[in-house]
């Protein structure tokens, strides 16, 4: 208001430019919103597509990747370790996993 004062502009004129400038927010911001829903959308679906099911069978031969594991320090380590044989699988997509002696078992998301 001060400002209006001391810059001598009309308050109406003034009133109508700053409306206008709120009514260009607010379409930016559904605009915004809009290509936000657009873009994830199609995220959504690259995504999708490049999801490879994986199907295994009791007695397949597996790898393990240790996503979380540092077992192996080292930037050109293998983070594979294995060979494992699959002993169970269970409905929900877990996998119980033996060594190939068997000398132990355990269990891993598949």
């Amino acid at each position: 208001m001060w400002a209006c004062k001391k810059l001598k502009f009309d308050l109406a004129s003034a009133g109508k430019v700053r409306k206008l400038q709120l009514n260009q927010l607010i379409k930016w911001q559904r605009d915004v919103y809009e290509n936000a829903k657009i873009y994830k959308k199609k995220t959504k679906k690259w995504h999708d597509e490049h999801i490879n099911d994986r199907t295994f069978t009791k007695g397949q031969q597996v790898l393990l990747f240790n996503a979380r594991l540092r077992l192996f320090p080292g930037k050109l380590k293998s983070g594979w370790s294995g060979p494992f044989r699959i002993k169970t699988i269970f409905p929900h997509g877990a996998v119980e996993l033996t060594t190939l002696d068997g000398s132990s078992v355990f269990k891993v998301n598949g």
